[in-house]
């Protein structure tokens, strides 16, 4: 996995109201929801929740899709695996001693 790409999309998530709207998307499901129940969640003026979603759409994180007059939202679930896969990837990988004794409680040791 590209670090670059990895380290847009922590940026993007590293905004306090980009993360609720990120999390708002994830708890939403994989049908996603419409902008405007979005907006209404996170209770933020629509010109500033485009602004984030354009941000998190343009990491991969999220995408749009218009359904008639409805624009429906929704997060990219195998982007956020894709991002904490990277993240544990090496989880202990310089300490497999502390892996092998248990030690270390990461799933990633497992």
């Amino acid at each position: 996995m590209d670090i670059l790409t990895q380290a847009s999309r922590l940026e993007a998530l590293g905004n306090p109201t980009r993360l609720a709207i990120y999390r708002a998307l994830v708890r939403a499901g994989h049908a996603g929801t419409p902008v405007g129940k979005l907006q209404e969640a996170i209770g933020i003026p629509a010109s500033t929740l485009s602004h984030h979603l354009s941000k998190l759409c343009a990491c991969g994180l999220a995408g749009q899709t218009r359904e008639g007059t409805v624009l429906r939202c929704r997060a990219h679930y195998d982007v956020m695996d894709q991002l904490v896969g990277f993240l544990v990837a090496e989880c202990c990988v310089d300490a497999a001693a502390a892996c092998a004794s248990e030690e270390c409680d990461s799933p990633a040791c497992g």
